[in-house]
């Protein structure tokens, strides 16, 4: 079968590999769409990052480079493993995409593992590739009623579904988020659909109007001709936002944050940060504000897949681009560095069939 492999830095091949078969336990699943991540930009662009360099094998799948990559995926069952007997063949899923040992799959904080590694970046085979087999335990079914393209943004939703829950799972109040890229639109998309006022703030005028298109904002700011604090206090009877969401790894945008945040409010600080950022920690203090991370997701794809199926979301507007396996430099990866304000999620069809 054809996959789409890392070799390096910048070094991505379509190539022919063995198809895998579906062993005790485990789900083999026809990839309809796979999303291609900001991870994967980050591998793209400077990895190894998630991706165990060759020669260095994960300590849990013992894979190394060069590996199938993309983990943001939807399909159907093509065949059960022996001992699966709750799925069946032609079946809508998604994966969660994790490696991680067994002993800790059903912690609290299993996404916080030990040796915690991806499904498409850290070995055992990748969604951007015509087949994957994947254990039981890391496959949701998902209803016919949702779209297959829909379901392929099931895994960023959930990263998305994890900072709300990570904010104190708000149902009302008003919310902030800085930057509406795919993480900052999906976040928008889960606080809105959880009863949140949500206000983005994001330099793009495309980014802005498609959070506003989509119905996830209440109203989105250009920071550099809104005062984003003060407008916010304005909203809010002078109050400022309850929580708030950093989606850009920017300083000045956590900066604006911990200005535009009432005291004792919560920020979620979804962004991996490739340098450190130089921030005002005293109004963190002088305010009593909640700062949290979060990472991936956790217990969270049984409630972000039951919103798609309860049609509480419309995830269709921010698919912004469907691809063969063939274009994925050039029409994926590309676009996303070189044309990022034009793109929310491109989606791959390794088989080319939904194209």
């Amino acid at each position: 079968m054809r996959a789409a492999r890392w070799h390096g830095e910048k070094d991505i091949r379509i190539e022919e590999i063995d198809t895998p078969t579906a062993g005790p336990g485990q789900v083999l699943i026809d990839v309809a769409w796979c999303g291609i991540c900001g991870t994967d930009l980050h591998e793209y662009l400077e990895g190894p990052i998630f991706i165990p360099p060759h020669g260095h094998p994960h300590p849990i799948s013992g894979d190394s480079a060069p590996v199938t990559i993309g983990h943001e995926m939807s399909g159907t069952v093509a065949a059960l493993g022996e001992g699966v007997t709750d799925l069946k063949v032609g079946q809508s899923v998604v994966v969660e995409p994790y490696i991680i040992r067994p002993e800790h799959r059903d912690d609290e904080h299993y996404n916080l593992a030990p040796d915690m590694n991806f499904i498409g970046l850290g070995g055992e085979g990748g969604g951007l590739a015509e087949k994957i087999a994947v254990d039981r335990h890391w496959v949701h079914p998902v209803a016919d009623s949702v779209a297959l393209d829909e379901a392929a943004l099931i895994e960023p939703l959930s990263v998305a579904h994890h900072a709300w829950v990570r904010a104190g799972s708000p149902t009302s109040g008003t919310a902030i988020i800085g930057g509406a890229g795919p993480i900052g639109a999906l976040t928008a998309a889960v606080l809105k659909g959880k009863g949140l006022r949500v206000y983005v703030s994001e330099l793009s005028e495309l980014r802005r109007q498609k959070v506003l298109d989509a119905g996830v904002a209440d109203d989105a700011f250009d920071p550099r001709e809104v005062d984003v604090p003060a407008k916010l206090k304005e909203l809010t009877d002078g109050r400022g936002a309850d929580v708030g969401f950093e989606c850009t790894s920017v300083d000045v945008v956590l900066d604006m944050l911990l200005d535009a945040v009432r005291p004792a409010g919560v920020i979620v600080n979804e962004s991996i940060w490739g340098h450190e950022p130089k921030v005002a920690l005293h109004k963190l203090v002088m305010k009593e504000i909640d700062l949290r991370g979060t990472i991936a997701y956790a217990h969270d794809h049984a409630d972000t897949v039951k919103m798609l199926e309860d049609g509480d979301l419309d995830l269709k507007p921010f698919i912004t681009g469907k691809i063969a396996l063939d274009d994925i430099v050039e029409k994926g990866f590309d676009t996303l560095i070189h044309h990022n304000e034009t793109a929310v999620k491109i989606l791959v069809s390794p088989s080319g069939k939904g194209l």
